[in-house]
């Protein structure tokens, strides 16, 4: 019968791809634990400078990546700009000696790193190291060795790293935990595991204190412990720490990554960190006590080489995004990534960086400022019918400026900002309208927002008790607030209106018809609003923009003043519908280009699936 030889020929051609697949799979994971070449030192001809070095830690390397963890081509870009600007990595022992021996470096040091020990991170990460020469640390938990957990690296994996030339072992300590956590209603919720830390992110505020960083505090924090107590429970840390590494690993890593002090101590209590100090300079010959920033200088204080600063890189951070903090951080020229050369072409930088991938513009702002281009062929554009996605998160500005003067300070301006779209002319606000209302998302008051934080957090805890008496004491206090009423924001009470997290990956695809004095616009094929009055009436510039706007951390990253704002399938057209610009793919060219996505989506599938 014809369906079943169809049948049967799909399940050959399927049999096929999953070979080939698995192949590429092999290929990869051989390379990840099974080196097949040698990490090549810097000459010491390069070793010229006493000027410092940068410090990057990935969270963690995955195929597609995901809200912590950076995709493999992401990777790839980053480790590509940043061997493209000259930089080199150094080791520990690098470390080591230029503080305590006079040692100079190469004039653009580099150390890297990946924490939290995963799996994933080697395999993915290792053929990236061996493409760019570069040397990293992987840093791991103690308390991992005796998980039985195939997303974290286990001991015979971390004996392997230890014997490949591009990998050096590191710590983040003996555990991650959480203490002294509250909710964003001040809601005590205690002390934490990483799971449960995770899964009640989302309702959590600021007040939260790493396992190392402060007394375990009550609700009213005070502490729960006396001095002594917080002393045994501290130190006991790090005797754990000396004694699983030494036990299974032969030796006790040179680097340790403190999480997280950001203090300029080590701890957010004096007590506290005079206790991490002791137990820091006993075991340890060098420690990362700070995040945010890269660069890191000389000094003779010989407490210094315990007060190191790393930057933590995001999974969204395009290129320019690493650079222009690496630049803002130790104020060294780069050399930002133009991208495709005949399409960058086409445009002006005013300000900040311009990276243009395959149909897509990606604008990185100045620190704590913009990101400006113009276009070079739309001086004196008046009527347009354009189209364009906006993939930057959420949490920032991205731009449409028609009819502008040549800075693109005055004109019509589309802009979509922290989630709520506006039109101004010349400075003036002439429309605004929250995303989350045009797509009819229910008004929530903060009674109703403040109930489903408590059942959340209280499943959760009901979920992860430690004894019987614990679940029955969360299943009772669960059932009570299931029962609790509230009170909506149409019987008077106030709404609770969710801030976007910097995390939060934004698309929109808009629409725009602008005709004399008339602008019609649509957001995601649905009218937004129609015929809106316009005065600024002569032709102008056309450019695009991005803003960081006034915030400064999150639950994952502390202080971030660079955005990129990312334009896709650009296209402007004029009222006849005759193409003024686009940049979009067409032909054999669009043929090609959907080929290579469609590839790479089924092979990022079989990886997360087989």
């Amino acid at each position: 019968m014809d369906w079943v030889r169809r049948k049967n020929i799909w399940k050959v051609i399927r049999s096929i791809i999953q070979a080939i697949i698995l192949i590429i799979l092999g290929n990869v994971i051989a390379h990840a634990l099974f080196s097949f070449s040698n990490y090549e030192p810097y000459s010491s001809e390069e070793a010229n400078s006493r000027d410092g070095f940068i410090a990057i830690s990935y969270f963690g390397t995955d195929q597609e990546g995901d809200s912590t963890l950076i995709s493999v081509s992401r990777l790839d870009e980053h480790l590509a700009a940043l061997k493209k600007q000259g930089y080199v990595t150094i080791t520990q022992q690098d470390i080591i000696d230029y503080y305590n021996n006079g040692k100079s470096l190469p004039k653009k040091s580099l150390l890297l790193m990946f924490e939290d020990g995963r799996r994933d991170t080697a395999i993915f990460s290792q053929p990236l190291l061996e493409k760019y020469n570069f040397k990293a640390t992987a840093l791991t938990y103690a308390e991992k060795f005796y998980a039985k957990d195939s997303k974290f690296l286990s001991v015979p994996d971390l004996k392997e790293l230890m014997e490949n030339s591009y990998w050096e072992m590191g710590t983040n300590g003996y555990r991650l935990y959480y203490i002294n956590v509250f909710d964003r209603y001040d809601f005590y919720l205690g002390e934490m595991s990483t799971l449960e830390f995770n899964s009640l992110s989302s309702g959590l505020n600021r007040k939260y204190n790493h396992y190392l960083m402060d007394y375990i505090r009550d609700a009213d924090s005070l502490p729960k412990e006396s001095y002594s107590e917080m002393v045994r429970r501290i130190t006991a840390d790090y005797d754990g720490i000396s004694r699983e590494y030494t036990g299974f690993l032969g030796e006790v890593p040179d680097l340790y990554v403190l999480m997280h002090a950001n203090t300029g101590r080590f701890g957010n209590n004096d007590k506290v960190s005079a206790v991490n100090k002791e137990n820091l300079t006993r075991i340890f010959p060098m420690t990362f006590n700070r995040e945010t920033e890269c660069w890191n200088t000389f000094d003779a204080d010989p407490m210094a080489i315990y007060d190191l600063t790393r930057m933590q890189p995001q999974s969204f951070w395009y290129s320019n995004h690493l650079l222009m903090r690496v630049r803002q951080s130790n104020q060294q020229d780069v050399k930002f990534i133009n991208g495709i050369e005949e399409t960058y072409d086409d445009w002006t930088v005013l300000q900040g960086a311009l990276e243009c991938k395959p149909e897509k513009l990606v604008v990185t702002c100045e620190p704590m400022s913009k990101g400006l281009i113009r276009l070079n062929e739309g001086e004196s554009w008046k009527d347009l019918d354009l189209t364009v996605r906006l993939t930057g998160n959420k949490l920032g500005t991205q731009t449409i400026f028609m009819r502008a003067d040549d800075q693109l300070e005055n004109g019509l301006i589309l802009k979509l900002e922290d989630n709520v779209f506006y039109v101004t002319e010349n400075g003036t606000e002439i429309f605004s309208l929250s995303l989350d209302e045009f797509d009819g998302k229910p008004h929530v008051s903060r009674s109703e927002d403040e109930k489903a934080v408590r059942i959340r957090e209280l499943e959760t805890l009901l979920r992860y008790a430690k004894t019987p008496d614990d679940a029955l004491a969360y299943k009772e206090a669960l059932d009570y607030v299931h029962s609790e009423e509230t009170v909506s924001v149409e019987d008077g009470d106030s709404e609770y209106i969710a801030k976007p997290d910097v995390h939060d990956l934004g698309s929109r695809k808009v629409r725009a018809y602008l005709e004399g004095d008339s602008l019609t616009i649509w957001v995601d094929d649905r009218l937004m609003v129609e015929n809106l009055q316009v005065s600024v009436s002569e032709g102008g510039a056309f450019g695009l923009g991005s803003q960081w706007n006034d915030y400064n951390w999150s639950q994952r990253n502390l202080t971030d003043d660079v955005y990129d704002g990312v334009f896709e399938k650009l296209e402007i057209k004029d009222l006849n519908g005759d193409t003024l610009y686009d940049d979009v793919f067409h032909g054999l060219e669009a043929v090609v280009y959907k080929i290579n996505v469609g590839v790479n989506a089924v092979v990022n599938w079989f990886v997360k699936n087989l």
